[in-house]
């Protein structure tokens, strides 16, 4: 192996595929692609269209892919493992295309990674799915028989922000005790105890609304709505999953447009902002209560970690809890990283 290695990094999101290319640490080329493909439909159509943009891409900035020491791609909705790499086999890319717990566009990630790989005949991996699942028990509790809470999230995210506080404090990484919010397009809070996420809100079904999201609803109501007659089985699960959150109130999921109208005085946008800002704090207080009170920092991560107001208005409420730090998204970098710690035999390479 090289001693500063090749990492290629692909990210596939709903409409568009971040990419990225590692010597050791040192990032030297990242871009996002945007795809004019369905959102919805993860199908092998739409991985051979992805595959060909990336490829344009990297044979337009003169990558060798022949040069490459891995590839990584996002890990989807896999079954439930324990955080770490995970070398790609037929039993991980079958699970990934059949979407075991749901369908999503981390699903694409490990096949592209390993037809990306073929060129180079470099191995291709995955790094801390959104399926990890390191709950406590206790966790899995849900209040009805039958129903148990399932550990889905931004695990690559949450444990990427974790390492890098335990970096800034000058600990090791398992013994930080910290509650992580990613806020992106799904809403993610998360409390890390050991190194292991101990508990955490299912971003498509429970917690915060978000920009797309609806998150958790008035059970009761909801049921109303679900046999009302007016909507499909289809047309609920994207009115709470797609068309639900910001969108639902406002018309529009991006943050930039709504600190625009808020800018311009619109009260409803920023009823609606400090809402999600307030859902999120309320998270983050539940969530420090699995840590008992006893943590280390309180971290914010994601795209919407950029939005200054939302940021404020979160710390403004969880700040006593613990000193609040914000973090750049940094998942090409996450996954990279955890590549080459497995390269150089610093952290195990798992089996799926």
């Amino acid at each position: 192996m090289n001693p500063l290695p090749r990492i290629l990094a692909v990210n596939p999101g709903s409409t568009s595929t971040r990419v990225a290319l590692f010597e050791g640490d040192r990032c030297l080329l990242e871009e996002e692609l945007r795809h004019d493909v369905g959102g919805s439909s993860f199908d092998a159509a739409e991985l051979q269209r992805r595959l060909e943009v990336i490829r344009s891409l990297l044979a337009a900035h003169h990558v060798d892919v022949t040069a490459l020491d891995a590839v990584v791609g996002r890990g989807g909705l896999l079954r439930p493992v324990a955080g770490g790499v995970y070398r790609i086999n037929d039993s991980l890319l079958r699970d990934a295309e059949r979407g075991v717990q749901g369908r999503h566009p981390a699903n694409l990630g490990a096949r592209m990674a390993v037809e990306l790989a073929v060129d180079s005949g470099a191995p291709a991996f995955v790094v801390d799915p959104v399926s990890v699942d390191e709950f406590d028990d206790l966790a899995r509790v849900s209040g009805l028989a039958g129903i148990e809470r399932r550990s889905l999230s931004h695990a690559l995210s949450v444990r990427a922000a974790v390492r890098a506080l335990a970096a800034d404090l000058d600990r090791p990484w398992r013994e930080v005790r910290a509650v992580v919010a990613h806020l992106g397009g799904g809403i993610s809070v998360c409390p890390v105890r050991d190194g292991r996420i101990v508990d955490a809100n299912n971003a498509i079904s429970e917690g915060p609304f978000s920009p797309q999201r609806s998150g958790g609803l008035p059970i009761q109501e909801l049921l109303d709505l679900v046999y009302s007659g007016r909507h499909s089985e289809a047309e609920i699960r994207k009115l709470t999953v797609g068309e639900g959150g910001l969108r639902s109130y406002l018309g529009t999921d991006d943050a930039t447009e709504v600190e625009r109208r808020i800018a311009s005085g619109d009260e409803r946008a920023e009823l609606h902002y400090r809402a999600l800002a307030y859902q999120v704090a309320k998270e983050i207080g539940a969530m420090a209560t699995v840590l008992e009170g006893r943590l280390d920092a309180i971290i914010l991560t994601g795209g919407l970690a950029r939005s200054e107001p939302l940021v404020r208005w979160i710390s403004r409420r969880v700040e006593h809890l613990a000193p609040v730090r914000v973090r750049g998204t940094g998942e090409m970098e996450a996954l990279a990283a955890g590549v080459v710690s497995a390269l150089r035999g610093e952290e195990p390479v798992l089996d799926y």
